[in-house]
This record gives structure tokens, sequence and C-alpha cells, in this order.
């Protein structure tokens, strides 16, 4: 059989000949770092023989599908490690996630920590004993019975396909249900580490039993996986609840879960934020619009709303009518369109909205700001003729380009597919999603696919941001519906004076006010830049007789719009400082009796301790032309 390679070289194997083979053919580096094989696009175990021409990527640690295959063959070791640690424990799924993999099972009590240092220990002895990693099939009625004592796979095997084959990994004395593919054997797996624990609904269903799952990683290397951990770490510390709380910004109570309270100073960073937002969409040439949080019935059956996303909508009943709470601003940007006739001239028309919006999220999945019941978008619909959409398309991303990296964020762009549950039809979504990848490309930038993920109205990019844990953050999309508008029948008179139907773009940039202040707290780890800063500047006195001088500062600062405190405390300049920094205020002005007598202000900034003795003009200077440029450092 012919083997085509990546590179374009070719070469003959023999029928029957495994993916590990060919590997060991192309040397002992990939030989050593191979952990499975793209075949014909589909990824297959090392230890699969072929039997045709094919084209065929080793793939090693480094690839995202190496990854996910290293990592799901450490949830059969994890799930191993647990029937041994207790016995009790059922089966549900373990899947490989980003960063890691999880298990679910079905036990009570829950694990203690004594159970997961075990477990550990067990994962530890099972990769040490390097079990080869088998494949078999079964029947439907035989893998049923195989799997008698497991409820939640006998579920799952009811579910397959009539007539399908169901296959098992074995490895040692443990057992699975898996569709795979798999490591050839459980050594190498390597070096894992269990991270946390969490309750978690079997198949996502709140009306489903609570399931105990462990999530945990794996990597090739000590030194990677001890690397991780080490973000982990700081990732706890960086934590946005926690900062919130320490920073008397934002927090969450039991009176409202998912529902979060801004504090005063939380809420001068959210609208530095938002004026910050409506200052880039001034000039990208958008006009602002407000639509109300509570629409008719009839709305959201017209939207489609109602039949494809009732389950996460919130709704009551006025007047003996139904109404929703609105989960998303698109149907309210409909009616603003509709108000007025519209001609060629007036495209594109721009509508930015700062709507707030509610969704019926599940307990389980709230997590501080990251995820709520209710949030304000930061939405726009861009309305556009045909001729008019890569354009548009490419401005919007010209505007993320801008904000994110002004925070400092990189971004990677994935391209998400028409799902099962969609409308319009099959020609209208491949034009649509070959308009937004063609945009792109022609700006110079590339595109991953998520199959099958769109909204149900059409194809969109999502803008996934890496902050400086190397983590990533689904924030902007770019969603290019042609739908909606056939839906609520827009219009627009052409150059032709005939009734066209326009073209809309649904986009956020930040995806949600609130999502994005937690996002950038973990980034910044509380330490904002001074223009986001809720409290820029704290002045403080060495002793009662610098008082009047730090008021006079305090008025300088007020007037040139610097936030600023002042601490007048009877206490010692250094546990003023301390406190300061741990409330990681960006510059503290020192005023003792020298200061006082010459008119100056001695400076500590954030990070950098004293950098020197000034005029308050000169620091006012400075600190002005740094919120200006919003500048990240100080």
């Amino acid at each position: 059989m012919l083997v085509l390679f990546p590179d374009g070289s070719r070469k003959e194997f023999a029928c029957g000949t495994t993916t590990a083979d060919i590997a060991a053919s192309l040397g002992q580096k990939i030989k050593k770092q191979a952990v499975a094989a793209l075949v014909n696009g589909s990824v297959k175990g090392l230890s699969e023989p072929l039997n045709e021409d094919c084209e065929l990527k080793i793939l090693t640690f480094e690839d995202d599908e190496g990854k996910r295959v290293l990592r799901h063959s450490a949830s059969h070791v994890l799930a191993q490690a647990v029937k041994r640690v207790r016995p009790d424990a059922k089966l549900a799924i373990g899947p490989a996630i980003d960063n890691g993999f999880y298990y679910d099972f079905d036990l009570d009590p829950a694990f203690s920590q004594d159970d997961l240092q075990a477990i550990e220990n067990q994962m530890a002895k099972i990769i040490k004993q390097n079990d080869r990693i088998e494949r078999f099939e079964l029947e439907r009625e035989a893998a049923l019975e195989f799997m008698r004592e497991e409820p939640y796979k006998c579920e799952l095997i009811n579910d397959l396909p009539e007539g399908e084959k169901i296959s098992f990994y074995k490895q040692g004395d443990f057992t699975d249900l898996c569709a795979g593919p798999h490591l050839p054997s459980t050594g190498m797996v390597k070096f894992v580490k269990i991270t946390s624990t969490a309750g978690a609904y079997w198949r996502g269903d709140e009306h489903n039993k609570m399931l105990k799952r462990i999530y945990a990683t794996a990597f090739p290397t000590k030194e990677a996986l001890d690397e991780y951990i080490a973000r982990i770490e700081e990732a706890k510390k960086r934590d946005h609840r926690k900062i919130g709380r320490e920073l008397s910004l934002f927090t969450l109570f039991d009176e409202g879960p998912g529902f979060p309270f801004f504090l005063p100073k939380g809420m001068i960073l959210k609208n530095t934020l938002i004026d910050y937002w409506r200052e880039v969409h001034k000039k990208y040439g958008y006009v602002e619009i407000s639509t109300p949080m509570i629409l008719n019935r009839a709305l959201w059956e017209r939207s489609g709303h109602w039949e494809h996303y009732q389950g996460n909508m919130y709704t009551t009943s006025i007047d003996d009518t139904d109404f929703a709470i609105k989960p998303m601003n698109c149907p309210g940007g409909m009616l603003v369109y509709g108000f007025e006739p519209k001609s060629y001239r007036d495209l594109p028309l721009r509508c930015g909205e700062l709507g707030l919006v509610h969704r019926n999220e599940l307990s389980g999945t709230l997590h501080g700001l990251m995820r709520v019941r209710c949030f304000t978008q930061d939405d726009a619909h861009i309305f556009m003729t045909r001729d008019q959409m890569k354009s548009e398309i490419q401005n919007v991303v010209k505007l993320l380009d801008e904000v994110y990296t002004l925070f400092g964020l990189s971004y990677e762009i994935e391209l998400s597919t028409m799902p099962d549950d969609h409308i319009g039809t099959i020609e209208e979504w491949e034009v649509n999603q070959n308009i937004l990848k063609d945009a792109i490309t022609e700006m110079g930038k590339t595109c991953t696919v998520n199959e099958g993920d769109g909204a149900f109205y059409g194809p969109k990019l999502d803008f996934h941001l890496k902050d400086c844990l190397e983590r990533t953050w689904q924030c902007g999309t770019i969603q290019l519906d042609s739908q909606l508008p056939e839906r609520f029948e827009l219009t627009y008179t052409g150059a032709d004076g005939e009734k066209h139907r326009p073209v809309m773009l649904h986009r956020v940039v930040f995806g949600s006010i609130e999502r994005f202040i937690g996002i950038i707290t973990e980034h910044f780890a509380g330490a904002f830049p001074l223009w986001l800063s809720p409290v820029q500047v704290r002045v403080m006195t060495i002793t009662n007789r610098a008082d009047e001088a730090a008021k006079r500062i305090m008025d300088i600062l007020k007037e040139n719009n610097i936030r600023a405190e002042l601490d007048d405390r009877n206490e010692k300049i250094g546990f003023k400082i301390r406190e300061a920094q741990n409330l990681k205020i960006p510059y503290m002005l020192v005023i003792g009796d020298k200061e006082a007598a010459e008119g100056n202000v001695s400076v500590r900034a954030r990070g950098k301790g004293d950098i020197g003795t000034m005029k308050a003009d000169e620091f006012v200077n400075i600190a002005k032309k740094l919120i200006k440029d919003k500048a990240i450092e100080l």
C-alpha cells in the first residue's frame, strides 16, 4: 500500500503494517514521540493495522489530537485506579478536555482527600505496570451482559444504533466501554495529577442524578506537568472571585445565585470599560440603541428563539399574554431597523447596544462572573447589502484586534459551521461560511473549523483570547445571518429603486461586560492598568503636619480627573504603603515634612517602588499621558 505523508513524500508499506511501525520507519525521535496517527483525516491508534492507500500524519503530544488521545487513555487509568480504591464506584464517562480530562462516578460517600491521594498513587502504579491497551468488540446483548454491573454503561450501550458492534478497551484488570482510539499501553501516559473534584449531573441534565467528577491532567514529561501545576497555582491566586472580594469590586450573594452585585469600585471599573466601548465604537462608525428587556412571545416565535432557545429563557405573563425576558438583543434590533424605511445609502447600518440579558443557566455551571444568569452583552447588529458583507466582517475584525491588543490579549479564531438544529438552506449556509473564511484569509489570518457549532441561524467566527497564563477564553464573535432579516421581512430600497433584503452581522467584542471583567481581573491579577484602576492614586501622609499639603494635592488630582484617595490616618507609613500595595493601587504619593515644605511628592509606583520626588504638576502630566494612552505599564 502507498502512504502519503504531510510533506508530500510517499512510501510503500506492506498491508497490515501498523501506524506504530510506520512511525518507527521515520526515525527514533518520531517513534519515541508518537501517540497516535491521523489516517485520511481520522484519528487512529498506533496499534491499528492499515490495509489500503492513505494519507497519514503521525501525531505527537504537540498536536491537539495527540493530546486528546493521551489524556483519554489517562482517563481510563484514572477509572481503573478509582475502581481499586473505591470498588463501589459506578462508571459514567471520562473524556479528554482542554488541559486535561475528567471521569464521572456514582458513589456515596464522595471522595475524601485520602481517597484522592490513594487514587493518584494507584494511577502511578498502573502507568508503571505498562499494561497493553487492547481493543475488542461485542454484539449488543453480549456487551450488556459484560457491563451488567455498570448501569450507566448499559444506558450508553442501549443508546447506540441497532446492529452496531460495540467496542471496549482492556488494560490489565480493567475494561471500559469506549470508541477509542487509545495509546498502545498505560506506560505511555507518563505523568498525571488530580487537579480538582466537582459535582456533575449525568448527561448534563439537572433532572438526573448528581455524580462525582474528578478532574486531572497528564503530560509526557515531568517538566511539562510541573509547569502546568505552577500555572494552576498561579491561577488560584488570580481567581477573580477572590480578587473581587479583596478589592471590593464585585460579589455574589445566596439571595441571587448567578446574579452578580457590583460594588462602588467595581462600578467605576465597569463604567470605565463601557466608556471605552462607546469611544471605540464611535470611531468605527456605530450608533447606539437600547431595546426593552421584556418582549412578547410572538416576537420570540418570529425570531425562532421560542422554538430553539426556550429552555434558556425566563418567561412571564402580562395581561394574559406570554412574555420573555430577553436572552439576547437581536429581535429588538430587528424592530429598530424596521421602524423607518431604509435606502442602500443608509447601509451599512451599525447599531450597538449594551443590553442587559438573562439566561436560565444550570446552577452547577455557574462560576463567578464567567458564567452568570444576568449580564450586559456588548452587542451590535450590522445591516448591510450583500456586496458589503466581506468588508464589514473585516471591519469588525479590525475593531476586535484593536481592543484585544489594548489589553495585551492574543487570540485565535474558530469558524463554527451549520448545526443539526438550524434554519435556512444548506446552500445559504455554505455561501455564508465561505464568506466568513475568505474575509479573514484576505487579512492574513487563519482559523480552525468547529463543525456543527454555529448558531441556529448562521455560521460564526469565535475569537478565543489567550491570557498571561496561556488560558483561552471565548469572548468576541461574528455571526453572519441571512435568516432573521427574512423572518422579520426587513428591506431596503436599492439603487435600482427595488426592494431588497439586507444581510446582518451579530457581533460582540467583550462577549459580556461582566465576563470580560472577570477575565481581565485574572489576566492582570487585579493590578489593572492606570486608566482602568478604580483608585488610581493614594495620597498618604507621614505625619499630621503634612495633612494640609496632602489635601492640596488631592484637590489638584481631582481637578485633573485622576481618581484618588487620601490616607491621613495616624498609622506608620510602612503600614500604609503595604496596605496600598495589597490593594494594587498603581501610584502612592507620600508626603512628609520635607515634601510639604518644598511642595513636592515622593512617588511610589506599583511593582517598582520609589521612583523619586517631583512636583505635583509633573506627576499629574505623567499620569494623564498614561491614562490618555491607555498604557498597560506604569
